[in-house]
């Protein structure tokens, strides 16, 4: 008899799931509206022109090797990302307390970050919020925190910003929580701070000395530009707050399966780097040792060779804002085509909302129906990923939901 026989059940991992669903659907018709990985008009994955330049130059080169890494990774890399993010001319940069370390792709990071901050700096508290991306509660269960709790964000009456309730939850957290916020983009509701309630945010985070923990996923998908999408963490820093960045190279250079990410950290003063970064060795070394090459040389040789960097330039101001423009197209047209329909409620959240998601507010029963009726999948939250709605589908997509708003009239249409 096995060991492992009283092993408990699991669920599945809902996106992934779902993504499994529609692979093995045979509908024509079908629409994946789940898993956040960008899609062209015609729904197939895109390669960026100049990461496909850069794997023939890296594959070339035969000085290249497969030995080890270090455990903090390509040392370039980390460098190059943590100036994307803070901007080459930045001040931590030059005094040397800020530096990155490269991760297994964002969701790399944040374990890195959520496992030093709790057993190496003393963290116990942690917010999100509400609703947030799933895997932070479930990473940071991983990690060990046992006080995980959540700050109010989305407000599901008016469908915008609880920005209210954020702030009151805020000055409530214990002086020394961690709080992780989204740099751009929020996952899942596509709904961000403004200028000045960033400015509010840090005025309270500052009082109440609560650290702040940002996550970066969608840095160029939320404006189609790389420093306005960064903008937040650059205002805490000049505040003179330290904090942890978990920056993804997922989806703005398209290497999803890379898993190529990058850690930032910036202190107050250089002089505990030595120790933070000797006391994150040893998490990498006790987890996977030390992180793969390829997607870190892909970044690398784009970002520091003057004629790739050139080229990426207009790509990423061009090809990223395609990418971005794609996609505050398919809010236009979706919503266009739900109103033109009279679909039950008010739809404008869907075109005031960034990035690569919307909150929609469906509920989970019309969920269930878009997926068993009209093959639609999305995940029973009812956000979507617009990156799956193209020209070709806008129409389906608005009358399965319509079908479903329709048939299921409730008072929980647009939570």
């Amino acid at each position: 008899m096995s060991r492992f026989l009283n092993t408990a059940s699991a669920p599945p991992v809902e996106i992934f799931a779902l993504a499994k669903a529609y692979r093995e659907d045979a509908f024509a018709s079908k629409v994946d509206l789940g898993i956040g990985a960008y899609r062209t008009n015609e729904g197939k994955p895109w390669v960026l022109p100049v990461v496909r330049k850069a794997e023939l130059d890296i594959a070339g080169d035969e000085s290249l090797n497969h030995e080890y890494l270090g455990q903090l990774g390509f040392d370039e890399f980390a460098q190059l990302a943590t100036r994307l993010l803070l901007g080459a001319d930045n001040v931590a940069i030059k005094e040397g307390r800020a530096f990155g370390i490269q991760a297994l792709s964002g969701t790399g990071a944040l374990r890195l970050a959520a496992d030093f901050l709790l057993n190496c700096a003393g963290f116990k508290t942690v917010y999100v919020s509400d609703p947030s991306w799933p895997n932070h509660k479930l990473l940071l269960k991983h990690s060990g925190y046992a006080d995980i709790r959540s700050y109010r964000y989305w407000d599901s009456k008016n469908r915008k910003l609880d920005f209210d309730g954020m702030i009151e939850d805020l000055k409530k957290a214990p002086e020394d929580s961690v709080i992780i916020l989204h740099s751009c983009a929020h996952n899942p509701t596509g709904i961000d701070p403004t200028a000045d309630q960033w400015e509010q945010i840090a005025n309270v985070m500052e009082q109440r000395k609560l650290f702040p923990f940002f996550d970066s996923a969608y840095q160029g998908f939320a404006s189609g530009d790389l420093e306005k999408d960064s903008s937040a963490v650059r205002y805490f820093i000049s505040r003179g707050f330290e904090l942890f960045c978990a920056q993804s190279f997922a989806k703005n250079f398209g290497l999803y399966n890379e898993r190529i990410g990058n850690l930032t950290i910036v202190l107050r003063d250089a002089a505990p780097a030595v120790n933070v970064k000797a006391q994150i060795t040893l998490l990498v070394r006790g987890n996977y040792s030390n992180p793969p090459a390829h997607g870190a040389r892909i970044v690398t040789k784009v970002l520091s060779n003057n004629e790739l960097y050139a080229e990426w330039s207009v790509e990423i101001n061009e090809n990223i804002k395609t990418m971005a423009n794609r996609i505050k197209d398919m809010r236009t047209a979706l919503r266009q085509k739900l109103e033109e329909l009279g679909t039950p409620g008010t739809w404008s959240h869907i075109t005031t909302q960034i990035g690569m998601f919307s909150y929609t507010g469906l509920n989970q029963r019309q969920v269930e129906y878009l997926v068993n009726q009209h093959h639609v999948y999305l995940p029973k939250d009812g956000r979507i990923s617009l990156c799956g709605v193209n020209t070709n589908n806008v129409e389906y997509v608005a009358k399965a939901i319509h079908d479903a708003v329709t048939k299921y009239p409730d008072n929980q249409a647009n939570l």
